[in-house]
């Protein structure tokens, strides 16, 4: 009789515990996070939304057609400056192991498969090592001068497109500019219909020049870092061909002792 009451009060919890669980499974959401933690994320959330509808009420304020003029330079900016972080990226190489590898082949008199490993070596390191050894049998002096010509070509060809992002940089701020004579203008005009110079009129127009003014330089600090960046890696990938260039001399030599 008492084994079977047991059994009873077994089965009167595990249905308390059954219970229990599901009450938990039926919590909402902001019972199990907080309330705390819900506010700050509400709060967060409504932050973004508000810091985008700021700036697009900002650009339409600023005059849409300078401000459409001025997104424009930043949207070609940037896609040249991507265009070439790519470009130059992919042109990196491991210079050490290029050249280790050209040098043995070179020293066991296989000159083509040195030049074969060349063509298959992307960057322009690998470029200037196969020019010199397309000269390979020529005096040191002719090797040399092919080499920084062909240097020099490939050099323009890192710094393909670097003018435009420089005109985009120098375009975004005139265009600002631009729009502040034109909201200057806009003022007076409006001074000059209302016969008064009211302070909602003056300020309607001054908003109007240096919002523009404000997105312009804006612009032009963006595309200035990148600028810089794809400047640096230029100026990466031109060390390595120099040091390239001089290490295939030293190696040519040695060759032809």
């Amino acid at each position: 009789m008492g084994q079977t009451v047991y059994a009873q009060d077994s089965t009167k919890q595990t249905t308390e515990a059954v219970v229990v669980d599901s009450s938990d499974a039926d919590m909402s959401i902001e019972e199990m996070v907080g309330n705390e933690d819900m506010a700050e994320l509400a709060e967060m959330a409504a932050n973004e939304i508000g810091m985008h509808q700021q700036l697009r009420e900002k650009f339409i304020e600023g005059n849409p057609r300078f401000m459409s003029l001025v997104a424009f330079a930043l949207i070609i900016g940037l896609a040249l400056c991507i265009e070439r972080i790519i470009y130059l990226t992919r042109s990196e190489i491991n210079t050490k192991k290029l050249l280790s590898d050209i040098e043995k082949k070179v020293e066991s008199g296989d000159v083509e498969g040195a030049k074969s490993i060349c063509r298959n070596t992307r960057g322009p390191v690998a470029s200037v090592c196969y020019q010199g050894l397309m000269h390979i049998t020529e005096p040191a002096e002719d090797i040399e001068r092919s080499i920084v010509s062909y240097g020099q070509v490939l050099t323009s060809r890192l710094e393909r497109g670097c003018s435009w992002i420089k005109l985009c940089i120098a375009i975004a701020p005139s265009l600002g500019f631009l729009g502040t004579v034109i909201g200057m203008v806009m003022a007076f005009d409006q001074i000059q219909a209302e016969g008064d110079i009211g302070p909602t009129i003056v300020a309607e127009g001054m908003k109007v020049a240096l919002i523009t003014t404000i997105f312009g330089i804006i612009v032009a600090l963006i595309l200035q870092v990148f600028y810089n960046f794809v400047n640096s890696r230029i100026d990466r990938l031109t060390t390595q061909m120099e040091e390239g260039a001089i290490n295939l001399m030293d190696i040519i030599a040695k060759a032809k002792k």
